[in-house]
């Protein structure tokens, strides 16, 4: 499977929307999607895994490494899922605790 990404830039604020599968394979695309948002200047990044299917632990590890990256800059990073199988990951890793998660990205792009 593979991995759609698509960034958009508006009032300082970048989401990254994702389509696809976010494993092993496809993680180092979206590091490098969120290395190139932060080190231009987009420190509040939304990433959006409403069409993402799957998600393993590069995955996570990306969003935990970008989520890192953005608060040595002041920024954050918000998640917008409502799949109940993503959510479920992020629950057992306890990663549920350190992202916001929202339902919609008008709600998660409120900073």
């Amino acid at each position: 499977m593979e991995l759609d990404i698509n960034t958009e830039r508006e009032d300082g604020i970048c989401r990254i929307l994702l389509k696809g599968e976010v494993d092993v394979y496809t993680a180092p695309q979206l590091k490098a999607e969120i290395v190139d948002a932060v080190d231009d200047g987009c420190v509040n990044l939304v990433v959006d895994l409403e069409q993402v299917g799957f998600i393993d632990s590069s995955g996570l590890g990306v969003l935990v490494s970008g989520l890192r990256r953005v608060k040595e800059r002041s920024g954050t990073m918000r998640l917008v899922c409502t799949k109940e199988n993503i959510l479920k990951i992020f629950r057992i890793t306890g990663l549920d605790k350190v992202f916001p998660v929202f339902s919609t990205m008008a709600e998660a792009s409120e900073f």
